[in-house]
């Protein structure tokens, strides 16, 4: 079987490296739980809309979908509760969204006519079980990084929201591990199906948590070699229609010059000194990367 897990960004950073940073600045740090809560929010609508495609069959899985809302939108309660407690912001996080490029990036998927709802089953859950796995990733950097920062009282409220999450993402990653699994063990057939769909999303997942977190210069480049890598695990007659409309909103993307703009601006107005001899090295040094595409 394949063993699919989320991967790193561009410049080798992984998720501890990041929370590290996100923890000691408080407006990121805010900014970060309000994505987890609008990631949280949107599953919601994303595992409904299965439920609803499913149309009761299999019964099993439709009650474990269930469950699994309740699950998503407890946890975005709680990240909510957690929000406004603190007096942050509850609104559309800013900047280019993880979940909705995720979702952009498999469009095609969920208008596509399958030739069986098996296609349909193991397409869905093996998309749920990599982002899921993401989202472990996070929490558990995330936790670790305030366990080592200064136990203030608004690190320890947000500790104990992870808390309560974090245990029970790691059981939708169990849970999306078995009925893969057991799909697996039908056939050699449904074996090689189970395999491509966990290479097809975690190439996909990759390529929207780059897009998410990459601004520096070059990121059009590399944003073009992960679509390159999704073509890749596509059948081949489905690669001219994929490249054709996913290329260009990909590459050509205002949102990340929004993004970038945004960014630059903010880190002017704080220090202009700091801006000159940290921010545009760093954002210049994105351009190295792009060299090794």
């Amino acid at each position: 079987m394949v063993v699919s897990s989320p991967g790193k960004l561009y410049n080798g950073m992984n998720a501890r490296h990041i929370l590290k940073q996100v923890v000691s600045n408080r407006e990121i740090h805010l900014i970060t739980i309000n994505r987890y809560r609008y990631n949280e929010q949107h599953s919601c609508k994303d595992l409904t809309d299965l439920i609803e495609k499913l149309n009761g069959q299999p019964k099993e899985l439709v009650q474990d979908l269930s469950r699994h809302v309740c699950d998503e939108a407890r946890h975005a309660m709680w990240l909510t509760d957690l929000l406004v407690d603190l007096g942050a912001d509850i609104g559309t996080p800013p900047g280019v969204s993880y979940i909705d490029e995720f979702d952009r990036l498999i469009e095609s998927d969920v208008t596509k006519k399958y030739n069986d709802i098996e296609e349909v089953i193991i397409s869905a859950l093996a998309a749920i079980n990599i982002t899921e796995k993401r989202g472990c990733e996070y929490f558990s950097a995330h936790l670790y990084a305030l366990k080592e920062a200064p136990p203030t009282e608004e690190n320890i409220k947000i500790r104990e929201t992870l808390e309560k999450i974090f245990p029970e993402e790691v059981g939708h990653v169990s849970w999306g591990n078995k009925w893969l699994s057991q799909i697996a063990k039908k056939s050699p057939q449904h074996r090689q199906k189970v395999e491509e769909a966990k290479r097809k999303y975690t190439t996909i997942e990759n390529a929207a948590y780059n897009a998410g977190m990459d601004v520096m210069a070059g990121a059009e480049l590399r944003r073009f070699s992960n679509i390159m890598d999704i073509v890749n695990t596509l059948p081949l007659w489905e690669r001219p229609e994929y490249l054709i409309k996913y290329l260009p909103q990909s590459v050509f993307d205002v949102e990340l010059q929004k993004t970038r703009l945004r960014i630059a601006q903010k880190s002017w107005n704080e220090n202009p000194q700091e801006f000159l001899e940290k921010f545009v090295p760093m954002f210049l040094n994105g351009l190295n990367s792009s060299q090794n595409l």
